[in-house]
Protein backbone atom coordinates (compact mmCIF):
# COMPACT_ATOMS: atom_id res chain seq x y z
CA UNK A 1 0.00 0.00 0.00
CA UNK A 2 1.24 3.52 -0.82
CA UNK A 3 0.10 6.92 0.47
CA UNK A 4 0.53 10.23 -1.28
CA UNK A 5 2.27 12.71 1.03
CA UNK A 6 3.38 16.14 -0.17
CA UNK A 7 3.21 14.99 -3.80
CA UNK A 8 5.45 11.98 -3.12
CA UNK A 9 4.39 8.43 -2.58
CA UNK A 10 5.67 6.71 0.51
CA UNK A 11 5.44 2.98 1.24
CA UNK A 12 3.44 2.14 4.35
CA UNK A 13 3.47 -1.10 6.32
CA UNK A 14 0.08 -2.62 6.60
CA UNK A 15 -1.40 -3.78 9.86
CA UNK A 16 -1.38 -7.51 10.28
CA UNK A 17 -4.49 -8.00 12.34
CA UNK A 18 -6.87 -10.88 11.88
CA UNK A 19 -6.32 -13.36 9.10
CA UNK A 20 -7.51 -12.13 5.73
CA UNK A 21 -7.74 -8.48 6.80
CA UNK A 22 -4.17 -7.25 6.33
CA UNK A 23 -5.08 -5.20 3.25
CA UNK A 24 -8.21 -3.64 4.77
CA UNK A 25 -7.81 0.21 4.75
CA UNK A 26 -10.17 0.52 7.76
CA UNK A 27 -7.92 -1.82 9.71
CA UNK A 28 -4.94 0.46 8.99
CA UNK A 29 -6.87 3.50 10.28
CA UNK A 30 -7.85 1.66 13.47
CA UNK A 31 -4.21 0.62 13.99
CA UNK A 32 -2.99 4.22 13.67
CA UNK A 33 -5.67 5.55 16.03
CA UNK A 34 -4.77 2.92 18.62
CA UNK A 35 -1.06 3.79 18.36
CA UNK A 36 -1.84 7.52 18.63
CA UNK A 37 -3.89 6.95 21.78
CA UNK A 38 -1.08 4.92 23.36
CA UNK A 39 1.45 7.63 22.46
CA UNK A 40 -0.74 10.37 23.99
CA UNK A 41 -1.35 8.29 27.12
CA UNK A 42 2.36 7.62 27.53
CA UNK A 43 3.21 11.31 27.06
CA UNK A 44 0.62 12.38 29.65
CA UNK A 45 1.83 9.77 32.13
CA UNK A 46 5.38 10.98 31.69
CA UNK A 47 4.43 14.66 32.00
CA UNK A 48 2.17 14.31 35.02
CA UNK A 49 4.09 11.49 36.68
CA UNK A 50 7.64 12.80 36.71
CA UNK A 51 7.43 16.60 36.55
CA UNK A 52 5.59 16.98 39.90
CA UNK A 53 8.16 14.70 41.52
CA UNK A 54 10.97 16.96 40.33
CA UNK A 55 9.09 20.09 41.39
CA UNK A 56 8.23 18.58 44.77
CA UNK A 57 11.91 18.33 45.71
CA UNK A 58 12.32 22.10 45.37
CA UNK A 59 9.01 23.03 46.93
CA UNK A 60 9.55 20.70 49.89
CA UNK A 61 12.80 22.45 50.78
CA UNK A 62 11.16 25.86 50.48
CA UNK A 63 8.16 24.65 52.44
CA UNK A 64 10.40 23.33 55.22
CA UNK A 65 12.23 26.67 55.45
CA UNK A 66 8.96 28.64 55.45
CA UNK A 67 7.49 26.33 58.10
CA UNK A 68 10.51 27.01 60.32
CA UNK A 69 10.04 30.79 59.84
CA UNK A 70 6.32 30.60 60.69
CA UNK A 71 7.00 28.50 63.81
CA UNK A 72 9.50 31.12 65.00
CA UNK A 73 7.05 33.97 64.33
CA UNK A 74 4.29 32.13 66.19
CA UNK A 75 6.62 31.73 69.18
CA UNK A 76 7.47 35.46 69.00
CA UNK A 77 3.75 36.30 68.89
CA UNK A 78 3.06 34.09 71.91
CA UNK A 79 5.90 35.61 73.95
CA UNK A 80 4.98 39.18 72.99
CA UNK A 81 1.32 38.57 73.89
CA UNK A 82 2.26 36.96 77.20
CA UNK A 83 4.74 39.74 78.10
CA UNK A 84 2.67 42.67 76.84
CA UNK A 85 5.38 43.54 74.29
CA UNK A 86 3.59 45.93 71.91
CA UNK A 87 6.80 46.72 69.98
CA UNK A 88 7.37 43.08 68.95
CA UNK A 89 3.66 42.62 68.18
CA UNK A 90 3.77 45.75 66.02
CA UNK A 91 6.61 44.24 63.96
CA UNK A 92 4.58 41.06 63.39
CA UNK A 93 1.28 42.66 62.33
CA UNK A 94 0.65 43.99 58.82
CA UNK A 95 -0.56 47.59 58.47
CA UNK A 96 -3.98 46.33 57.33
CA UNK A 97 -4.19 43.62 60.03
CA UNK A 98 -7.71 42.82 61.17
CA UNK A 99 -8.80 40.55 64.01
CA UNK A 100 -12.11 38.96 64.87
CA UNK A 101 -12.03 38.51 68.62
CA UNK A 102 -13.61 35.65 70.54
CA UNK A 103 -16.60 37.90 71.26
CA UNK A 104 -17.06 38.56 67.52
CA UNK A 105 -15.85 42.17 67.45
CA UNK A 106 -13.45 43.56 64.86
CA UNK A 107 -10.10 44.89 66.03
CA UNK A 108 -7.63 46.83 63.86
CA UNK A 109 -3.85 46.76 64.24
CA UNK A 110 -3.88 50.03 66.21
CA UNK A 111 -6.65 48.79 68.51
CA UNK A 112 -4.83 45.50 69.15
CA UNK A 113 -1.59 47.30 70.02
CA UNK A 114 -3.39 49.84 72.21
CA UNK A 115 -5.06 47.01 74.13
CA UNK A 116 -1.61 45.52 74.87
CA UNK A 117 -0.03 48.89 75.76
CA UNK A 118 -2.82 49.85 78.14
CA UNK A 119 -2.70 46.53 80.00
CA UNK A 120 -6.47 46.25 79.64
CA UNK A 121 -5.98 42.56 78.89
CA UNK A 122 -3.10 40.77 80.63
CA UNK A 123 -2.18 37.15 80.01
CA UNK A 124 -0.76 35.24 82.94
CA UNK A 125 -0.59 31.93 81.05
CA UNK A 126 -0.66 31.16 77.32
CA UNK A 127 0.03 27.59 76.17
CA UNK A 128 -0.11 26.82 72.44
CA UNK A 129 -0.71 23.29 71.16
CA UNK A 130 -2.05 21.48 68.09
CA UNK A 131 -0.39 23.89 65.63
CA UNK A 132 -1.02 23.21 61.96
CA UNK A 133 0.52 25.29 59.15
CA UNK A 134 -0.66 25.20 55.54
CA UNK A 135 0.86 27.12 52.63
CA UNK A 136 -0.85 28.61 49.59
CA UNK A 137 1.85 30.37 47.58
CA UNK A 138 2.88 33.44 49.58
CA UNK A 139 0.15 32.86 52.18
CA UNK A 140 0.38 30.70 55.30
CA UNK A 141 -2.62 29.68 57.40
CA UNK A 142 -1.92 28.67 61.01
CA UNK A 143 -4.48 27.01 63.28
CA UNK A 144 -3.72 26.32 66.93
CA UNK A 145 -5.26 25.66 70.30
CA UNK A 146 -4.47 28.26 72.99
CA UNK A 147 -5.06 27.48 76.65
CA UNK A 148 -5.12 30.80 78.47
CA UNK A 149 -5.43 32.51 81.80
CA UNK A 150 -5.90 36.27 81.62
CA UNK A 151 -7.36 39.27 83.40
CA UNK A 152 -9.74 41.65 81.63
CA UNK A 153 -11.89 44.62 82.70
CA UNK A 154 -14.75 42.10 83.06
CA UNK A 155 -12.75 39.84 85.37
CA UNK A 156 -10.52 36.77 85.05
CA UNK A 157 -10.77 34.54 81.99
CA UNK A 158 -9.51 31.00 81.57
CA UNK A 159 -10.11 28.35 78.97
CA UNK A 160 -9.31 26.92 75.58
CA UNK A 161 -9.54 28.93 72.36
CA UNK A 162 -9.04 27.83 68.78
CA UNK A 163 -7.39 30.53 66.74
CA UNK A 164 -6.33 31.16 63.16
CA UNK A 165 -3.49 33.39 61.96
CA UNK A 166 -3.16 34.25 58.29
CA UNK A 167 0.35 35.28 57.24
CA UNK A 168 1.28 36.87 53.91
CA UNK A 169 4.83 37.31 52.63
CA UNK A 170 5.32 40.99 51.78
CA UNK A 171 7.39 42.54 48.95
CA UNK A 172 10.51 42.46 51.17
CA UNK A 173 10.09 38.72 51.79
CA UNK A 174 8.89 39.10 55.41
CA UNK A 175 5.91 37.20 56.77
CA UNK A 176 3.25 39.48 58.33
CA UNK A 177 0.06 38.56 60.16
CA UNK A 178 -2.87 40.02 58.20
CA UNK A 179 -5.73 38.27 59.98
CA UNK A 180 -6.54 36.69 63.35
CA UNK A 181 -9.68 34.96 64.53
CA UNK A 182 -10.39 33.26 67.87
CA UNK A 183 -13.25 31.04 69.01
CA UNK A 184 -13.91 29.69 72.47
CA UNK A 185 -13.86 25.90 72.76
CA UNK A 186 -17.12 25.35 74.55
CA UNK A 187 -17.40 22.69 77.20
CA UNK A 188 -20.59 20.73 77.71
CA UNK A 189 -22.81 22.42 80.26
CA UNK A 190 -24.31 25.87 80.85
CA UNK A 191 -23.06 28.94 78.98
CA UNK A 192 -20.27 30.80 80.81
CA UNK A 193 -20.15 34.60 80.84
CA UNK A 194 -16.47 35.09 81.63
CA UNK A 195 -15.13 34.92 78.07
CA UNK A 196 -12.27 36.83 76.48
CA UNK A 197 -13.35 39.92 74.51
Amino acid sequence: MRITFDHHTVPVLTCTGMAGSSNDPLNLIRFRRMNSRWAITAALALAFGTVPLLAAGVSLAQKHESRHEIDQLEDEWRNATLNGDAKTLGSLLADDYMAITASGTLQSRDEALQSIRSGRVRFTSLTITDRKVRFYGTTAVVTSLATIQATTPDGPVAGDYRYTHVYVRDAQGNWKIVSFEASRVRQLGPHRHNELH
